[in-house]
């Protein structure tokens, strides 16, 4: 086995044993949280949602392609490469935009009641399940181009104009123009939520600072206390800010790598750069679960008591 596929296996194997078992604890906690109280909040709602469309890029992006580094499954055939390519932008995108959802309704969430943004919010978690479903249709529809252009390198190795090397698979454009047009909806797929839910992020930390200032003036006033009421929402706004940093980051390095990708003019040889934009695009759907665990109590009591329950049988 060559040393950069054996590096690469472990790249994704190391994606997959962080981010498997961290979805899947986020999913168990409010499932729990969703048996116990019989219902999920507008946020919690959205937070699961997040955590099972990571799991999905996780699994299926990560975990195929260790197993398919260290030759354990052959699964990148031409079907293989469709369905697996196509999943995955769908659910990456998804990830994407349920992130700026968050971050969307926790800024709405901390709005002063009785405002305008409150009946916003009322709104929106009224309908959040015709939200969910707009997100999906519209992201698998603009995924569909992976199942037209999609196939496995085993079947064609050599070099192809207006195709993007995947290691295992290539997706092969007819033209110039229909690549570039592809390249364009995805970069704007990615930055239109990266700016509004950075947008997001900023009122978030401007309402905070206001609402610190505020609570400091009642304690200097009144002699202590208040400021008590409204301190999930906090805790929760920060965490959202949390996410939406790491988002940014990651997803900033994977959208400069594909827009490289799209300037080059032969189809590249090695597939280093789409492995570095997949690895830091799934870094994310790896790392989220961790912030969640650590920022949010909801998840981290469930999870607590589930092992105590454990321990204790």
């Amino acid at each position: 086995m060559p040393s950069e596929v054996f590096v690469r296996g472990m790249l994704y194997l190391s994606l997959t044993v962080v981010g498997v078992p961290g979805n899947f604890a986020v999913i168990l906690a409010f499932l729990l949280l969703f048996y116990q109280e019989n219902r999920l909040l507008p946020a919690d709602a959205i937070v699961l949602h997040l955590a099972c469309v990571n799991l999905i890029v996780v699994g299926v992006r990560c975990l195929l392609e260790t197993l398919a580094s260290f030759n354990l499954a052959s699964i990148f055939g031409d079907v293989g490469c469709k369905a697996v390519i196509f999943v995955y932008r769908t659910s990456r995108s998804l990830s994407i935009w349920l992130t700026f959802v968050l971050s969307a309704y926790q800024c709405l969430s901390i709005a002063p009641p009785g405002s305008r943004w409150a009946s916003i919010r009322a709104v929106v978690a009224h309908h959040l399940v015709f939200v969910f479903l707009i997100l999906w249709v519209v992201n698998t529809c603009m995924s569909s181009a992976a199942v037209l252009f999609s196939f496995s390198s085993q079947k064609n190795s050599s070099l192809i104009s207006h195709s993007i090397n995947v290691q295992f698979c290539y997706v092969q454009f007819p033209s110039k123009l229909s690549k570039e047009a592809n390249g364009a909806a995805q970069v704007g797929r990615d930055v239109v939520p990266m700016a509004l839910m950075t947008l997001a992020s900023l009122i978030i930390l401007v309402l905070l600072y206001k609402h610190s200032k505020q609570v400091q003036g009642l304690r200097s006033s009144s002699g202590g206390g208040g400021g008590v009421s409204g301190g999930a929402e906090r805790r929760a706004a920060k965490a959202v800010v949390a996410l939406v940093t790491l988002y940014v980051v990651l997803y900033g390095v994977d959208n400069g790598l594909w827009v490289y990708t799209l300037t080059v003019r032969q189809t590249m040889t090695s597939s280093l750069i789409s492995d570095l934009r997949i690895f830091f695009s799934s870094l994310y759907a790896a790392l989220s679960p961790i912030v969640i665990i650590a920022t949010n109590r909801k998840v981290n009591g469930r999870l607590r008591c589930a092992v105590q329950e454990k321990n204790v049988k």
